[in-house]
């Protein structure tokens, strides 16, 4: 059975391009195209594709908000997103609204497809310069938050110490001497500094870290 293809993208030669490659492929079949975000997500409620590939920036609605949409209401669809932005804000703002592949533009056509086949599987689909631009904003936030780590002070060492032992504020006050406003401020600095919301978040910080151990 054909994969059916959506194709969503704002600008008419490239979508044009698309549809004459796709055209010719005897495992797609191209159900519809859009040049704008909402244009995309009523055809999908009409047409039912198996498949979308969604532009990101894109007049009257982007591919952002229209993934959401899409994944909202048709979870069974698959998105991948097909655009020129290499930006890692764009590609975890796609990812967090639930597009199923990401791809660039300049991709070869056996790519393309082989994204297309692969999220229609129910499998993700990243090419190795995305995957390759995650892992190295992830290791660029290990890499600062250790340097931040050695930015931290003695006794803001000292109170990410004794909240990942399971101290409340009050017990870290006491132990101290300081007053619990102090103590308030110091939690403040050290999760501004190592870019954690919770006490969970710097408990697993202190562990991996060494600072405290489960012994």
């Amino acid at each position: 059975m054909k994969i059916k293809v959506l194709i969503a993208d704002d600008h008419q030669l490239f979508r044009e391009g698309l549809i004459n490659l796709l055209s010719q492929s005897q495992e797609i079949n191209l159900v519809s195209h859009a040049d704008n975000g909402k244009d995309a997500y009523e055809k999908a409620i009409i047409y039912s594709p198996d498949v979308i590939l969604m532009d990101i920036s894109m007049p009257v609605m982007g591919g952002e908000e229209a993934t959401g949409l899409v994944k909202k209401q048709m979870p069974d669809v698959k998105v991948i997103a097909l655009t020129m932005h290499s930006d890692k804000h764009y590609i975890k703002s796609m990812l967090e609204a639930g597009v199923d592949g990401y791809l660039f533009k300049n991709c070869t056509y056996n790519q393309l497809i082989d994204a297309i086949k692969t999220v229609s599987s129910g499998k993700k689909y990243l090419s190795g310069d995305i995957t390759e631009t995650l892992i190295n904003d992830y290791l660029n936030k290990e890499t600062e938050k250790e340097s931040n780590q050695s930015e931290l002070t003695e006794r803001e060492l000292d109170v990410l110490k004794l909240y990942a032992e399971g101290k409340t504020t009050r017990e870290i006050s006491d132990t101290l001497f300081v007053s619990i406003k102090t103590v308030g401020t110091h939690r403040q600095h050290i999760m501004e500094k190592l870019d954690i919301k919770t006490t969970v978040e710097m408990i697993k910080y202190a562990l991996k870290k060494g600072i405290i151990t489960l012994d």
